[in-house]
C-alpha cells in the first residue's frame, strides 16, 4: 500500500485480516521513504493499493507511474474524490478498481482484493511459462527461479552482484552470484564464504545488520540474496562530505552494530566504508561477513596469496597475522571515523604492504586544529597496541555518543 496515513493503513489491514487472517500489508510511505524504486513491479504482491487521500494529485501521479511499468501488480485506487469523473480517470490510468476511501463497504474492498489477486495469479502463471522467463531469471550463468534480474550492480574477482526483484520477499534485493564453482575438498571457497555469511547473519538479530533472504547453488554457481540498499554505502556518502556531528553519529551506530556481532562471538575483519550500507531512513547496516571470524565455527576461510582484509582499514595486529579480538574491529572503526572527519585516509601508499607497515610504525594521525577536541577519541581507537584502545564496542559506542552529544551542545 502506498500511503502516508498510518491510521488508514491500519484500517485496511483490519479489513483484510477479517477475511484472510494471515494477510500481510506492506506499507510504503512516500513522505518517509520517497518514491517507489522505478525498477519495482510488486510481482510478489497480490495487489497494490494506492491512496490519493489528502495528497491531492499525487495519488494519480503514483497510479500513472505504476501504469507505465509493464507487469506491475493490479492497482486498487482509494480516492477521497469518488466522483464519476475521478473514477473514470483512475480506471483510464489502469486501476483495477476504484473505491471511495471515506465510505467503502467491507465487502467492496474484499471483492476488489479478491479480483486483483485472481488477476495477479494468472499473470504470474503466464509469466512463468513465457519464452523469456528463464532469461530474466539467469544470473552469471545460474538460473535462480523466483528472482527477476534487473541489472548488474558490480562485478568482482569472486562474485557478481545484481539488482533483482524477489517474488517471495516482495522487494528489490541484491543477489550475489559466485563467478565459478570449482570443487575442492568438501565445498569451494566462495560457497563456504556465502554459507558462513548466511549462518552468521541468521544468528544475529539486529537492525544494524544486513537482512539475508536466501542461499543456494544453481547450475554449479553459489548465490546469496540480501537486502538492497538504494541509498548506497558510507563510502558514497563520504564523497559529498560529512559534518563532524554526522561522522560521530555514523561511527556510534557502527559501534553499536559491532556490539551485536562481537556479543555473538563474531569478528568482522573487513570493516570499511564500502561495507557500511545506508537505508532510506538514514540508518546503517553492516554487510559482507564472508571474511568474518566466527567463534562458533572451526572453519578458517582464507585465500592463499591474498592479503586478508583491506590494508587501508587493517589493525596493526591483523596486518601482521597476529591474534586479534574485537579491538581490531575498533581500530578499523577509528580509521573510518578519521576518514569521515578529514576526508582522507590516514595512511596511504601505492603498495599495500607499505600501508600495513605504516599502520604499525607511523604515528597516530592528527586531526586538524578545528577538530582537535576529538583527538583523544581518535587516539583511543587507533592506539598501536590493542591494550591501549577502548576496551570493547560498548565502550566505543558510549565514547562516540558522548562526543556527539558534547559537539551538539
Amino acid at each position: 500500500m502506498i500511503e502516508d496515513d498510518a491510521r488508514f493503513t491500519a484500517l485496511i489491514q483490519h479489513h483484510a485480516s477479517c477475511r484472510w487472517p494471515e494477510a500481510r500489508l506492506t506499507v510504503h510511505s512516500p513522505r518517509m521513504q520517497g518514491a517507489v524504486s522505478p525498477e519495482f513491479l510488486a510481482q510478489g504482491f497480490d495487489a497494490v493499493l494506492v491512496a490519493g487521500s489528502g495528497a491531492g494529485a499525487r495519488g494519480f501521479d503514483w497510479l500513472r507511474d505504476a501504469a507505465r511499468r509493464p507487469g506491475f501488480a493490479p492497482v486498487i485506487f482509494l480516492t477521497s474524490d469518488a466522483s464519476a469523473a475521478s473514477t473514470r480517470q483512475a480506471l483510464a490510468l489502469g486501476a483495477q478498481a476504484v473505491l471511495d476511501r471515506g465510505r467503502f463497504e467491507h465487502e467492496q474492498l474484499i471483492d476488489a482484493l479478491s479480483a486483483a489477486a485472481h488477476k495477479q495469479a494468472i499473470a504470474r502463471a503466464n509469466w512463468r511459462t513465457a519464452s523469456d522467463a528463464q532469461e530474466v531469471q539467469r544470473f552469471s550463468g545460474a538460473l535462480v527461479p523466483g528472482y527477476r534480474r534487473i541489472r548488474q550492480l558490480a562485478g568482482g574477482r569472486v562474485a557478481d552482484l545484481y539488482l533483482a526483484e524477489s517474488e517471495s520477499a516482495g522487494a528489490l534485493v541484491a543477489l550475489k552470484v559466485a563467478r565459478d564453482r570449482e570443487p575442492a575438498n568438501d565445498l569451494d571457497q566462495s560457497f563456504r564464504r556465502f554459507l558462513q555469511e548466511y549462518e552468521i547473519v541468521r544468528r544475529i538479530t539486529h537492525p544494524s545488520i544486513v537482512r539475508l533472504y536466501d542461499l543456494g547453488v544453481s547450475d554449479e554457481h553459489a548465490y546469496l540474496v540480501m537486502e538492497y540498499f538504494r541509498a548506497g554505502d558510507l563510502r558514497m556518502r563520504m564523497k559529498s562530505g560529512l559534518a563532524p556531528l554526522e561522522a560521530l553519529r555514523f561511527a556510534a551506530a557502527i559501534a553499536e552494530a559491532l556490539q551485536a556481532i562481537h556479543a555473538a562471538g563474531v569478528l568482522h575483519r573487513d570493516l570499511k566504508p564500502g561495507n557500511v550500507m545506508l537505508r532510506d531512513d538514514g540508518s546503517i547496516a553492516l554487510i559482507d561477513f564472508g571474511l568474518a571470524k566466527d567463534g562458533g565455527n572451526d572453519i578458517e576461510i582464507t585465500d592463499r596469496g591474498f592479503i586478508f582484509g583491506t590494508p587501508h582499514y587493517m589493525s596493526p595486529e591483523q596486518g601482521h597475522g597476529e591474534p586479534i579480538d574485537g579491538r581490531s574491529d575498533l581500530y578499523s572503526l577509528g580509521i573510518i571515523l578519521f576518514e569521515m572527519l578529514v576526508r582522507a585516509k590516514p595512511y596511504a601508499d601505492d603498495n599495500p604492504m607499505a600501508i600495513i607497515y605504516k599502520h604499525r610504525h607511523e604515528p597516530i594521525p592528527r586531526l586538524p586544529a578545528h577538530l582537535e577536541r576529538l583527538q583523544p577519541l581518535i587516539d583511543s581507537l587507533l592506539a598501536k597496541e590493542p591494550e591501549a584502545r577502548l576496551s570493547d564496542a560498548v565502550a566505543a559506542a558510549d565514547a562516540l555518543t558522548a562526543a556527539a552529544e558534547e559537539l551538539a551542545r
